[in-house]
């Protein structure tokens, strides 16, 4: 886990992969292994600044992804992707192994350091308060797996089906969408505030909470949660405040733990920019009927032609729109593939486990393939304000 800190904290060692020939706003790594098989990874960008962030850990004895999708801006999903791996080895060393409440700690320290961040930059960035990031962790650990999510990013289990359909794959979905689109999240919300009969509001074609935002959970949107900051003067000057009796979304993480069955072929991580476009059985079995190296890319793409079906629009024309004018036509959009090997002790697999040391990071902007950046940036903002 140590070789995990090492790779967050020195860019230059990240193993980066590249970008796809068509597509300036493409980048992806066809095929790497992990402990117990492959990865692929690909991200297309269609924010003028990348909002999705992502990484995957390998080691012999464990592998660990991350999707981080944000929202209002790119620095929680930047700070997320630097600091909750390794809130999760600090707390699994602590309590000697992984556990469910190893993964609520590291993603409430992860919480309130960007509370913290958000409160000394508001001066020079009071934007910085309706910020915040969808969150979606994987981690495979003695053939347990472990999911938590915050927001409406996915994990998606496909295993083989039994009995005659033994040729067939079945998508099991894994996490639980926070999205108020999604009725028992409406309802669950309400409940929260029955002296509120407008916390959830249908306005601009979607539910959202106080007519705002669409996600009941995530790190960050500090001014939804906060009276600190909606309440204070700058943030008000920046935009409208929003009277709130309570936070009205919270941190607290969704946590499913699961053995894994031999019938458990693959997983894939992905935020919402993929599910907009394919449906769960979709990407399964795009996934089954195809080979493993560019995977997550072929997901990717076929997203994209569903975007250009749409709209009446070539995939080529597609890729020729540039970032920013890009998002009205799609999302930023991640897709991790993790492979499942079930014959754990073949010869293939102890050398994949052998090779299976190293943290793969997506760039944090595709268009100027820059790896770096994040939290930094805005504390060297606020340090030279400060200092003036």
């Amino acid at each position: 886990m140590m070789m995990m800190l090492r790779s967050l904290s020195r860019p230059l060692e990240r193993c980066l992969g590249v970008r796809a020939g068509g597509d300036a706003l493409m980048w992806h790594a066809d095929l790497k292994p992990h402990a117990c098989g492959d990865f692929s990874i690909a991200v297309v960008q269609a924010n003028n600044c990348l909002e999705d962030q992502s990484q995957v850990f390998t080691s012999p004895f464990a592998t660990y992804v991350g999707v981080y999708d944000g929202h209002g801006g790119p620095e929680a999903s930047r700070f997320v992707n630097k600091h909750l791996f390794p809130f999760l080895h600090k707390f699994a060393t602590e309590q000697g192994g992984l556990s469910a409440d190893v993964i609520k700690k590291a993603f409430n320290a992860t919480e309130e350091e960007f509370l913290r961040l958000v409160k000394r930059s508001l001066p020079v960035r009071p934007q910085i308060a309706s910020v915040g990031s969808c969150c979606l962790v994987g981690a495979i650990s003695n053939d347990v797996l472990y999911v938590a999510n915050l927001g409406d990013s996915r994990a998606v289990l496909g295993r083989k089906a039994s009995g005659d359909k033994e040729n067939t794959v079945v998508a099991e979905r894994l996490s639980t969408d926070h999205n108020v689109g999604v009725e028992e999240v409406r309802k669950e919300v309400k409940e929260l505030h029955p002296d509120d009969s407008h916390i959830v509001v249908y306005t601009r074609g979607v539910w959202r909470i106080k007519g705002i935002i669409q996600v009941s959970r995530s790190i960050g949107d500090a001014y939804l949660k906060k009276p600190e900051f909606y309440r204070d003067p700058i943030f008000q000057q920046f935009g409208n405040p929003v009277p709130l009796k309570r936070p009205v979304i919270t941190a607290e993480p969704s946590i499913l733990i699961r053995k894994l069955k031999p019938q458990d072929q693959f997983l894939i991580f992905a935020s919402d920019g993929l599910w907009e476009q394919l449906s769960d059985e979709a990407a399964v079995n795009i996934v089954f009927k195809n080979p493993r190296a560019g995977i997550a890319k072929r997901l990717v793409r076929a997203a994209l032609q569903e975007v250009a079906k749409k709209r009446e629009m070539r995939y080529s024309d597609i890729k020729k729109i540039e970032k920013g004018i890009r998002r009205h036509f799609h999302d930023d959009i991640t897709v991790i593939v993790i492979y499942l090997d079930k014959h754990r002790g073949s010869s293939r697999n102890k050398r994949t486990k052998q090779n299976a040391m190293g943290c793969t990071v997506a760039p944090v902007d595709i268009y100027s393939f820059n790896a770096d950046g994040g939290d930094e940036d805005l504390l060297q903002t606020i340090t030279s304000n400060t200092i003036q």
